[in-house]
């Protein structure tokens, strides 16, 4: 039976680089912002409701992601009526992976894992990390926005530090690649040894 492990943190903290290398490796890597991604394509649930409630079309008749974000940038009440509309096809969407999954391991790659609530989908959970200077600069940095902006996104999120202490395996992104690429590794050894040889 599969072994599904949730790789989790928090925004710029360099979580897409460890799954990629998990998937350069040979590891399935679910990614659930994809799914989110392609949860707003024409034909889905999802668009029709989102183009009902929140009426923000380009002229080809797909969703304008821009204008959306714009809508729920600020407004706390109507990002929860979005994520009311996705998250249920994300989590439907991971299941039927994971089923039809015929590896050891899979990897389940949501940066909301813990405010979502999906700690039930997996078997154990790897938290990437970074302090939280570290991260408010690489945010900052990779977004082209100023602190206001960075801390407003952050705040958004369960701090990175109390994240740190609900994993079961911790990964260091704070230094280099080769160093991340080793601290992958020992994780690695440590699933394999606590999870699918236990």
């Amino acid at each position: 039976m599969v072994k599904v492990i949730g790789i989790t943190g928090s925004i710029a903290v360099g979580k897409s680089t460890v799954s990629s290398y998990l998937i350069t490796h040979g590891y399935q890597v679910v990614d659930a912002d994809l799914i989110s991604k392609n949860a707003l394509c024409k034909g889905t649930s999802c668009y029709k409701k989102v183009k009902d409630i929140f009426h923000c079309l380009n002229e080809d008749g797909s969703i304008d992601r821009k204008a959306l974000g714009n809508i729920v940038f600020y407004d706390p009440e109507k990002k929860k009526i979005l994520e009311d509309i996705i998250h249920p096809y994300v989590v439907e969407t991971m299941k039927k992976v994971i089923n039809e999954c015929q590896d050891k391991l899979i990897f389940l790659d949501v940066p909301l894992l813990f405010e979502a609530k999906l700690e039930y989908l997996c078997d154990k959970i790897i938290v990437v990390y970074v302090d939280e200077l570290t991260q408010i600069n690489r945010l900052m940095k990779r977004n082209h926005i100023d602190q206001e902006q960075a801390d407003h996104l952050m705040k958004q999120q369960i701090s990175i530090e109390d994240k740190r202490k609900m994993g079961d395996y911790i990964i260091d992104n704070q230094q280099n690649f080769e160093d991340l690429y080793k601290d992958i590794e020992r994780v690695l050894k440590e699933i394999k040894d606590e999870v699918i040889y236990e």
